[in-house]
C-alpha cells in the first residue's frame, strides 16, 4: 500500500469539512484491539486523508481508555505517514487565551500508562529518540497554515499530559503555572510515542478552551465551557487543515520516517516469532 496518506485525529465533527469527497468508513483489526472507531479515508485538497474520530464517534471513550497503539497501528495499516492532532487544551499562561491555537515542541508526562504508549518489549526491546517528540517539520507547516488563516497562534511549548478523566486540582495546577508549562490535554503524549515508533510524522494542533484552574480571576474549567469554545473554534481548525494538507511532502523523507533505524537493540536472530509476527509492519523495512 501507498505511504503518503495523511491522518487526522481529532473530535467527530472535523469530519464535516467541506470539500472531504470519496469518504469511506474503514474498519482495521490490529494486534493490539480495536482502535477509538472505524477510520474515514477519503479525498481532501487533493491528498488521501485518513481520520479518526479520537474518542468514537458520540465521544464515548474516556482519555485514559484510549488504545493509543491500535489507533497508529491502523493509521500505518491504511498508508498514514503523516499525523495532525487536533485537541482541546487548558492554558497554564496567562498568553494563552481560550480560542489560541498552541502548537508544542515538548511533552510533560504525568500520566502512569507508559506500559502502553509502546509497541515493543515481549521480547524485541527498542528505544527510539525522543528528545524532540514533535515532528518540527510538520509543525512548521502548520505553524504557516495558522499564520495564514489569521489564527492567534503561539509558537511551540510545553504540553502536559496529565490522566484525567477528572480536571486538575487547583494545587495541580498551580503546580504546573509555576512549573512553567504551558498547556495541559490528556490524550497527545500516548499518541506521539506511538507515532514514532510507527515511523510516523506527528504534531498537534492544541486548541485553547479555557484557563484550567489556577488562575484564580477565571472560571475554572467546566466541560460545557471546553464544547463551547471548540464550537468558536471549529471552523478555523477546519482551515488550517486544508490549508496545511497541500504543504505536506508527497514522499516520506523526513527523520521520524526513519526513527526505528537505530532504535532496536534485540539481535533479530532473538526476535520471537509471536512478537515478529505482531509488529511485522512496523519492522518489514527492517527484516
Amino acid at each position: 500500500m501507498a505511504t503518503n496518506r495523511i491522518g487526522i485525529i481529532g473530535g467527530s465533527g472535523l469530519y464535516h469539512i467541506e470539500g472531504f469527497t470519496k469518504q469511506k468508513w474503514v474498519t482495521v483489526k490490529t494486534p493490539f484491539g480495536n482502535p477509538s472507531d472505524s477510520l474515514l479515508t477519503g479525498k481532501l485538497s487533493g491528498r488521501d486523508v485518513v481520520f479518526l474520530p479520537r474518542h468514537a464517534r458520540g465521544h464515548r471513550i474516556l482519555p485514559s481508555e484510549l488504545n493509543h497503539r491500535a489507533n497508529m497501528w491502523a493509521m500505518k495499516k491504511l498508508g498514514v505517514s503523516w499525523v495532525i492532532s487536533v485537541s482541546a487544551v487548558g492554558s497554564l499562561q496567562a498568553q494563552y487565551k481560550p480560542c489560541d491555537i498552541v502548537l508544542p515542541n515538548q511533552f510533560f508526562d504525568r500520566t502512569k500508562q507508559s506500559q502502553n504508549h509502546t509497541f515493543f518489549g515481549r521480547g524485541i526491546v527498542a528505544h527510539i529518540a525522543f528528545a524532540d517528540p514533535i515532528c518540527e517539520e510538520l509543525r512548521q507547516l502548520i505553524l504557516l497554515s495558522c499564520r495564514k488563516q489569521g489564527a492567534t497562534v503561539h509558537d511551540g511549548g510545553t504540553y502536559v499530559n496529565m490522566e484525567g478523566p477528572a480536571f486538575s486540582t487547583r494545587a495541580e495546577s498551580m503546580a504546573n503555572h509555576a512549573a512553567g508549562f504551558d498547556v495541559i490535554g490528556m490524550t497527545n503524549l500516548g499518541e506521539a510515542k506511538c507515532a514514532r515508533e510507527a515511523e510516523i510524522a506527528y504534531s498537534t494542533m492544541a486548541m485553547v478552551t479555557d484557563y484550567d484552574c489556577w488562575k484564580m480571576d477565571e472560571a475554572h474549567v467546566t466541560v460545557e465551557m471546553v464544547i463551547d469554545n471548540l464550537r468558536r473554534n471549529a471552523e478555523q481548525a477546519k482551515a488550517i487543515l486544508k490549508d496545511t494538507i497541500p504543504l505536506i511532502p508527497k514522499e516520506p523523507n523526513w527523520p521520524c520516517h526513519d526513527a526505528l533505524r537505530n532504535a532496536i537493540m534485540t539481535d533479530k536472530k532473538a526476535w520471537p516469532l509471536k512478537t515478529r509476527k505482531e509488529l511485522r509492519l512496523l519492522l518489514e523495512k527492517y527484516l
